[in-house]
């Protein structure tokens, strides 16, 4: 498992901007061969948002970042007012992995 994640500082202001930013755009992941999922946390200091989106491989992850899907889904981008800074991206490797069991 694969995990990108991009580290936001949004104008704590402008958060009800950057979260409908997200939920109004077109993200083309369900095309794209080796997406699992995606979530846009919201942190419990102001204006911190973190998208995470995890992948099967590193290289999933990095033909998303090449393709025409990716292209089109940052298209249209937030207006500079909105983030105090430039996203910070992080790429991890799962080394282990522990799921909650499901009771029958």
């Amino acid at each position: 498992m694969f995990i990108a994640m991009n580290r936001f500082q949004v104008h704590p202001e402008r958060s009800d901007e950057f979260e409908r930013s997200w939920r109004e755009r077109d993200s083309y992941l369900a095309e794209v061969p080796g997406f699992v999922e995606f979530a846009l946390l919201k942190g419990d200091n102001p204006g911190e948002y973190i998208s995470h989106s995890r992948w099967e491989s590193r290289d999933a992850f990095k033909a998303w970042t090449q393709s025409d899907a990716f292209t089109r889904a940052h298209a249209s981008g937030l207006s500079e007012d909105v983030l105090a800074d430039h996203p910070r991206v992080s790429m991890y490797e799962s080394v282990l992995e522990a799921r909650a069991s499901v009771a029958r």
